[in-house]
């Protein structure tokens, strides 16, 4: 008997959570997309979605830390300028990340 991927993570729930953060991480790019300007969209990729530990006593959530992933320094830059308006934009949206975090995707030599 074989099952599928979605019929495996309804079953196992690390899967599930997994399936859930992708499906976030893939949302939140949907939201940056719509703010950033559409030059930089072939660069982009959702990351994953990191769970920082509450910073102050007394707090008791968890500060949601979204990667996104670029293909190259010159976007990483120029979205790195865009960065407090996007946290902004994400939060509007209801989005619960706290913080994003920029991550340049390594090229591959090509000979």
């Amino acid at each position: 008997m074989s099952f599928s991927l979605q019929e495996a993570s309804l079953q196992e729930p690390m899967l599930a959570h997994l399936r859930k953060l992708s499906a976030e991480s893939s949302r939140n790019l949907a939201l940056a997309l719509q703010y950033l300007p559409e030059s930089l969209h072939p660069s982009l990729k959702a990351g994953p979605i990191e769970l920082n530990p509450p910073s102050q006593a007394g707090v008791v959530e968890h500060t949601k830390v979204w990667c996104l992933i670029v293909n190259n320094n010159a976007a990483a830059s120029k979205i790195r300028q865009l960065l407090p308006a996007l946290l902004a934009h994400l939060q509007a949206q209801g989005t619960g990340v706290g913080s994003v975090r920029l991550a340049v995707a390594k090229q591959s030599l090509k000979l």
